[in-house]
């Protein structure tokens, strides 16, 4: 039910321009929420997702960011982190994709992305809690010579295992939650990746996971924010330095 309401709730954009160091800043502090992502950063895209899902496209604006010439003004003015995501939100900003993501759902109208059931919510925060070490595994996993390591394999059987736990949807609460957002566009891009550099196909003997991708590519709100995997992945060998 949720995911017809985000549906009928969906509204195909423009995306602006991203902002770099010789882009003005817009009115800083005027009463506009935006949301600071850049289009390549799987952190940035699950709040992205998020904004997108709960139909706040026109309540929240994105500000693209071009993090490889960030205005100066970025890190001086909205976030001395000079990370993305941030959120500019009643004349304050908030950082970090995992807060980001519980606040605009908490925060705004929409449909809420987390259940009431305490079970759900429990085994929730247990996989946002795991979901840096799984996405350690996999980018150490990547330059790193020879197959996928064991600790790779395991750290796929434990999403399948997660993925098994509610009965009433192929999501990881079962229907669509923060959950499934957080780890969506790591494990969209590491299936790309993993497969281009080592040979090595996630969903093989996980029919759950490759399930749940399958859902996940019916849902506009996620399926907007992807990016060209090629491209994608060119960006992530430069960053590791992979020839």
């Amino acid at each position: 039910m949720a995911a017809a309401v985000a549906s009928s709730r969906f509204v195909k954009e423009v995306l602006p321009p991203p902002l770099n160091s010789s882009s003005e800043p817009p009115a800083l502090f005027d009463g506009t929420t935006r949301l600071y992502i850049s289009y390549t950063c799987p952190f940035a895209q699950r709040t992205w997702i998020v904004r997108n899902f709960k139909g706040l496209q026109e309540k929240i604006k994105l500000v693209g960011i071009d993090l490889q010439n960030r205005p100066d003004w970025y890190k001086e003015k909205v976030y001395p982190g000079n990370k993305v995501p941030s959120l500019e939100h009643d004349n304050e900003v908030k950082g970090e994709s995992l807060d980001l993501i519980k606040f605009i759902d908490e925060t705004f109208e929409g449909p809420k992305l987390l259940p009431d059931d305490p079970a759900k919510r429990q085994f929730a925060e247990e996989l946002f809690s795991y979901s840096d070490n799984f996405n350690m595994l996999n980018f150490k996993s990547l330059p790193s010579p020879g197959d996928v390591g064991d600790e790779v394999v395991a750290a796929y059987d434990k999403i399948e295992e997660a993925l098994s736990k509610f009965d009433d949807g192929p999501f990881f609460l079962g229907q669509f939650s923060l959950v499934d957002i957080a780890y969506a566009p790591f494990i969209e891009r590491f299936q790309y990746s993993l497969a281009e550099l080592k040979n090595y196909d996630v969903t093989k003997g996980r029919p759950k996971l490759a399930l749940w991708i399958e859902e996940l590519n019916k849902i506009d709100a996620y399926t907007c924010t992807r990016q060209d995997p090629k491209e994608l992945l060119a960006g992530t060998k430069k960053r590791l330095g992979i020839a």
